[in-house]
């Protein structure tokens, strides 16, 4: 037998300095590591759940743009200056946040820190481009809805969140086509500022000159509008639907319901639920259906955690005679945690695995970032990340069984399978037995 592994260790936030300008902007300063390195992030507190419904994807077209240059300095200038500080710069939008990031050689953070403050400050928003961009963002469009995982989870967060921007995942070509460049400057001037900017610096640097390059080119920026994220309301719609994809010789399955969100205190005892369930490579539906059956490569359970508002889903990519076996082997785990706890074998098995990952994942600069964002995102104190190993470990058998009972309910589940109608209407009919949509 392999030796007992160790106790496990609470993850440690790095001690940080906090500077709050008068303008709203947050400078958060993090020492860490031995690497002559520095990784800078400008995260705005906006991305496409700011979007109108008819704006799908307007921010990421902002992006775009806004890697094209500034005022000052030509796209090719901002990349060569960048390489020359062992760097790059990346641009980009996610669900509730855009940010500006590089990670660059240690004596040239405060340089990297002006260039960057430039580029977010004095976009330049050249209209000649505007075009080309647009065709490649609906080439890349038309290669992702391609592809029956895009298609499933497309209908499947529209069924949830019909309503919010949480729901619509993709745009059309006429949408994306009637974008225009005051469209992109108008989304700038409102959701871009101070109050929702925050710089993080982590890694190794000169905090004295990384503080006054953000003085200098950060202090006296426009203090823009507060942060604000509307709130979902999501559906349990208990719909049915399948995408018909004629000979396809795999179904695409997504399977979920609304759940406890970060902020909520079942999140962590739901987390580790999920772990066991199905958000692990040892989890039961894992073993399951890849393991033991062999009707699938690839599952998965995940909690998406939104903004006070979390789903809980299943995916898989099954073979297509096996698709109604595969739905009922799910729902049989899920009922099987609902009657009877697991063992704390189990139990310590996964969250000795799942804690550790946690507290790997945020050991390097980027991850810290990251984890701060979440807390800032979501309106966590940091006891959130230091107390999350031994919460994790608090929870219970029982307390797994309880949060299954709770929220992991087939009854009220979306499922949207993409497959060959023709092959599988009947396996999923039988299995669900409640109407399918049309």
């Amino acid at each position: 037998m392999p030796p007992k592994g160790g106790e496990p260790k609470d993850f440690k936030l790095p001690e940080k300095e906090v500077v709050a300008y008068d303008n709203g902007l947050t400078l958060v300063m993090v020492p860490y590591g031995s690497i002559p390195k520095a990784t800078i992030r400008f995260s705005v507190k906006t991305g496409n759940i700011n979007e109108e419904e008819n704006q799908v994807w307007l921010a990421d077209l902002m992006a775009d743009l806004l890697e094209e240059g500034s005022l000052t300095k030509t796209s090719k200038q901002i990349a060569d200056e960048m390489a020359g500080m062992g760097g790059n710069l990346n641009i980009g939008v996610g669900v509730h946040t855009s940010s500006i990031s590089s990670a660059v050689l240690y004596e040239f953070a405060p340089n990297a820190i002006d260039l960057m403050a430039d580029v977010i400050r004095n976009p330049k928003w050249p209209a000649e481009e505007l075009d080309r961009l647009k065709d490649d963002i609906k080439r890349d469009l038309a290669v992702r809805l391609s592809r029956p995982r895009a298609q499933a989870m497309r209908d499947f967060f529209a069924t949830i969140y019909p309503d919010h921007p949480y729901g619509r995942y993709y745009p059309t070509d006429e949408m994306i086509d009637s974008y225009t460049l005051e469209d992109i400057k108008q989304f700038y001037e409102s959701k871009f500022g101070a109050k929702r900017t925050t710089i993080y610096v982590a890694g190794n640097f000169d905090k004295v000159k990384v503080k006054a390059a953000v003085d200098q080119s950060m202090s006296d920026w426009r203090e823009g509008s507060e942060s604000n994220y509307p709130i979902a309301s999501p559906v349990i719609s208990n719909t049915v639907m399948i995408i018909d994809r004629p000979n396809a010789p795999q179904s695409t399955i997504y399977y979920g319901l609304p759940v406890a969100d970060p902020s909520h205190e079942d999140y962590i005892a739901l987390d580790v639920t999920n772990s066991i369930l199905g958000g692990s490579f040892a989890s039961r539906i894992t073993s399951n259906i890849r393991e033991d059956k062999g009707y699938t490569y690839s599952p998965r359970s995940s909690i998406q955690d939104n903004y006070k508002s979390g789903i809980w889903f299943e995916s898989a990519d099954v073979t297509t005679e096996h698709t109604g076996a595969s739905l009922f082997e799910i729902k049989k785990e899920i009922e099987k945690l609902q009657n009877e706890p697991p063992t704390q074998e189990e139990m310590d098995g996964i969250i000795n695995y799942e804690s550790g990952i946690y507290v790997l994942q945020n050991s390097t600069p980027n991850g810290i970032i990251g984890q701060l964002i979440f807390l800032d995102t979501h309106d966590l104190d940091e006891s959130f990340l230091s107390n999350k190993v031994k919460n994790m470990h608090a929870i219970t058998p029982e307390k797994v069984q309880e949060m299954t009972k709770k929220y992991i309910r087939p009854d009220k589940m979306t499922l949207i399978v993409v497959g060959d109608k023709n092959k599988i209407e009947d396996q999923i009919q039988e299995t669900v037995q409640k109407p399918l949509k049309q």
